[in-house]
């Protein structure tokens, strides 16, 4: 048996927002910080001593460690990269998977244990402030999350532009670049993971208690959103390339444009209008209209090689559409950092510096050029159909650790697994 308890967001002081969280080059939607559970209470008729207290000291470890750094990874500073948030999170991940192999032996083989412990979770993007359930998986699926919320934060401090040496404009090193698309695709298995593996073994019912955090829709929009921000580090990198082509960027800007409008997909419907959840949409919205920007650049560049009146006129919608899209992805930006908590932009690099100078020339340019040699009649007042490619990037090929070797060497009674209702109501 399982049950569930939310509380509302006005009932106590755990969750703790930063009013600025600084620069952004990749959102992170908050840290979920699990509260202190007492395992000797709870299972120290049916597991060892032993057992007890290795359980309590792994999940203890990172009680401490997500409460104390938890509220300050997300104030992101370019310096914490290289001084003390990289470390942190580093720590708090190793320390979730030295915990989750141990973490599995109450879920082995539908144990009773499953429904013993009473774990509780402070959300973020909930309204309810936290979320307590007795269910092993939710505990799962918990740490996968954290897992890869750390993911996202370490690859914002990697794209945190740096002052180069030659003391020039500040950038991002490729070195940087390629450890972010590891990292990337890392928080996006995490979370596919979550999605494919432990979500099925909650009922529909238990699902839908779940904090809206934890929410499939939410789950499924954070991978998108890692595979997208890994494009985008791709096309950055090809268009600093002298050997890749046209069509090759804009294979890459589509195939962004399809991850971020999954991910808006996703996350329309949910009730994301609480702090870390409406700027978490805005986001996605942000960053759906900017790759839509690079997209129909790219495709009215290759359609403007076209040696025809009509490709011509196409060009030139595309490029008009890039401009729109441009100019409302400012906004859309803008409307990101006002929300709270607050934030701002890093100095501008790789894509969007290289196609915010492009973009307004190019379009000028060559609309002036074509309108010049046609007649209005020729030129589509509508922006040309992107082409549709096949997504290229996936996320890692992450699974749940093995049982850790001490649940062997435990004889006990397991009894028949308990009824997985959850059961309870949210207040």
């Amino acid at each position: 048996m399982g049950c569930l308890l939310s509380t509302s967001k006005d009932s106590g002081g755990n969750r703790r927002r930063p009013g600025n969280i600084g620069d952004v080059s990749v959102y992170v939607p908050g840290l979920r910080i699990p509260k202190p559970v007492d395992f000797s209470q709870l299972l120290g008729d049916s597991l060892s001593k032993n057992l007890v207290e290795r359980l309590s000291a792994l999940r203890t470890r990172i009680v401490v460690m997500a409460g104390q750094e938890g509220p300050t990874i997300t104030r992101t500073r370019r310096k914490s990269a290289t001084q003390h948030g990289g470390s942190t999170l580093a720590d708090l991940h190793q320390a979730l998977e030295d915990y989750l192999p141990v973490l599995l032996g109450l879920v082995k083989d539908g144990s009773h244990l499953q429904h013993k412990v009473h774990f509780v979770w402070i959300n973020q993007e909930d309204e309810a402030e936290e979320t307590a359930i007795s269910n092993a998986w939710y505990e799962v699926l918990s740490v996968l999350h954290l897992m890869a919320m750390l993911s996202l934060s370490q690859a914002n401090l990697l794209l945190l532009p740096r002052t180069s040496a030659d003391g020039y404009q500040p950038k991002v090193s490729e070195e940087s670049r390629r450890a972010s698309i590891d990292i990337f695709l890392k928080a996006a298995g995490f979370l596919d993971c979550a999605v494919r593996h432990v979500l099925p073994q909650l009922t529909g019912e238990q699902r839908r208690a779940l904090p809206v955090d934890l929410a499939e829709g939410v789950l499924r929009a954070l991978c998108l959103q890692a595979l997208g921000q890994g494009v985008d580090i791709q096309l950055g990198m090809a268009i600093d390339s002298t050997k890749a082509t046209l069509a090759v960027k804009r294979r890459l800007a589509c195939e962004m444009v399809k991850y971020w409008q999954q991910a808006q997909d996703n996350i329309m419907n949910l009730p994301l209008s609480n702090g870390w959840g409406e700027k978490h949409r805005l986001f996605v919205k942000w960053k759906y209209v900017e790759s839509k920007a690079a997209a129909y650049y790219y495709h009215g560049l290759i359609l403007d090689e076209g040696n025809t009146e009509k490709f011509h006129g196409m060009a030139v919608a595309a490029l008009q559409a890039a401009d729109e899209y441009f100019k409302e992805s400012k906004k859309a930006c803008e409307a990101f950092n006002a929300a709270l908590p607050l934030s701002r932009n890093p100095p501008l690099w790789g894509t969007m510096k290289y196609l915010s100078e492009k973009i307004p020339k190019d379009t000028s340019s060559k609309v002036r050029i074509n309108r010049d040699l046609y007649s209005h009649e020729k030129i589509m007042e509508t922006a040309p159909t992107l082409p549709d490619f096949a997504l290229a990037l996936k996320p890692d090929e992450y699974q749940l650790p093995p049982v850790d070797t001490s649940w062997n060497k435990e004889n006990m009674n397991r009894g028949q697994p308990g009824s997985n209702q959850l059961r309870g109501d949210r207040r």
